[in-house]
């Protein structure tokens, strides 16, 4: 394994990386799951089905916070690429130089806490390791220096999570109830359409977390879920904000949830009620609007589809739409520019934005951090990948704090929204306490 101790480069004067990408041979990581390379410390994530990236270790890094916090890591990353040296062999998406990313939910995410607004990271590993169909890669990342080849190995068996105690977060369930009545007392009121309100829920454990045990669960658990580790932000997401791939924009947007019983007779006849509920295919048209409507301007072209599928996932079923589009102007519109346009979009702000997001501020007394902002990664030429931080934790030490949300329209049922969010906390908080 490749050394994860080495100083992280400061932000001052032009920062000049070298980046050197080779090919793997498959078969010497065969059945070999992404995941299980993560050292305990730095580790980075974005897996998907089994492809995908993992890094570790930092070559550099920036923190941003505040209503710049975009455009500042968008404008480093942009002076971080112009002066870099790749030499990638391999020229698939995630090969080269690249940066892991996740960012603060509000402008002043933390003030309520009684800190500095949270902060966002932008973080350029040393050592990353991808997996896309049949072709495997290891990419190396030094300053002024071409990077040497690094170990690729499996690493040690993490700790898993013990004792897990979970209590109320911001909120009990029955002040929460409370939060959503009043939220539906507003959209009756004429104020808005549709406000999405989140809940946090505890954990304290009796050591330490080791992420990677989480993130192993949630990657054998969700493989069709996007699973993610970045500065102590961990989770698994179904939602992609957006992706940019030479060109080719998509964001799959999530809107409209029932739980799902394990049985797939009930089920099917669930995913059927899903598809005609007039209360779930509201909420799901104002969340595509937003997408279509932000992407509009960096879109030469968009596809929007006229009617929503139905997603499948162990534990819930979604309504979804994948928006296209194809980017006018690659310089002006990298994927993490996309993802500030995007964010945050009706799936997870409200409708119209401006108001949700006040009264989100105003009711729903939680401070969200990173939850429900973008988090994926971000190459030399603009493209990558950004979700949502959708099914997710960040965490302290032994102190992890989960996170759900529920779209509120005219029709929601705070008893019912309550029973939605503890479906989408199931996720992670399987992955603290499975054995």
């Amino acid at each position: 394994m490749a050394d994860v101790t080495d100083t992280v480069v400061p932000l001052r004067g032009p920062l000049r990386l070298v980046a050197q990408t080779v090919s793997l041979d498959p078969a010497a990581l065969e059945d070999v799951p992404l995941t299980h390379l993560l050292p305990a410390d730095g580790a980075l994530a974005w897996v998907r089905d089994g492809d995908g990236i993992v890094g570790w270790g930092e070559a550099a890094r920036i923190e941003t916070a505040g209503d710049k916090r975009f455009a500042e890591a968008s404008q480093w990353w942009r002076e971080v690429s112009a002066h870099a040296v790749v030499r990638d062999r391999v020229g698939v998406p995630g090969s080269g130089l690249l940066a892991f990313g996740s960012f603060a939910f509000a402008d002043d995410s933390g003030r309520t806490r009684g800190r500095e607004p949270g902060s966002s990271v932008l973080i350029v590993p040393r050592v990353v390791v991808g997996r896309r169909g049949g072709t495997t890669w290891v990419t190396t990342i030094r300053e002024e220096a071409l990077a040497p080849s690094a170990d690729v190995v499996p690493t040690d068996t993490p700790s898993a999570p013990e004792d897990a105690v979970f209590t109320d977060g911001s909120t009990s369930g029955t002040q929460w109830e409370s939060i959503v009545a009043e939220a539906v007392r507003r959209i009756e009121a004429g104020r808005l359409d549709k406000v999405v309100l989140a809940r946090d829920l505890v954990a304290d454990l009796a050591a330490p977390l080791d992420v990677r045990a989480p993130l192993r669960r949630l990657a054998e658990a969700y493989p069709n879920c996007w699973t993610f580790h970045v500065d102590h932000l961990f989770g698994a997401t179904p939602e992609m904000l957006v992706r940019r791939e030479r060109g080719l924009v998509t964001s799959r947007v999530l809107a409209g949830t029932i739980r799902r019983t394990g049985d797939d007779a009930r089920d099917l006849a669930l995913a059927g009620s899903l598809a005609r509920s007039s209360k779930d295919l509201e909420e799901h048209e104002y969340a595509v609007r937003s997408v279509a409507d932000a992407l509009e301007p960096y879109c030469s072209s968009t596809n929007v589809p006229e009617t929503p599928f139905v997603l499948h996932l162990p534990n819930v079923m979604h309504l979804a739409t994948d928006v296209a589009g194809v980017v006018a102007d690659h310089e002006s519109a990298s994927a993490l520019d996309l993802a500030e346009a995007l964010h945050p979009s009706a799936a997870v702000g409200g409708t119209p934005r401006s108001v949700a997001l006040e009264l989100i501020a105003e009711i729903e007394h939680l401070d969200r951090g990173r939850y429900a902002a973008p988090v994926g990664w971000i190459d030399a030429d603009g493209d990558g990948e950004w979700g949502i931080a959708l099914r997710s934790a960040e965490y302290d030490g032994a102190r992890v704090r989960l996170f759900a949300g529920c779209g509120i329209v005219a029709d929601s049922d705070p008893e019912a929204e309550l029973a939605e969010a503890q479906a989408k906390l199931v996720p992670v908080r399987d992955a603290l306490t499975s054995a």
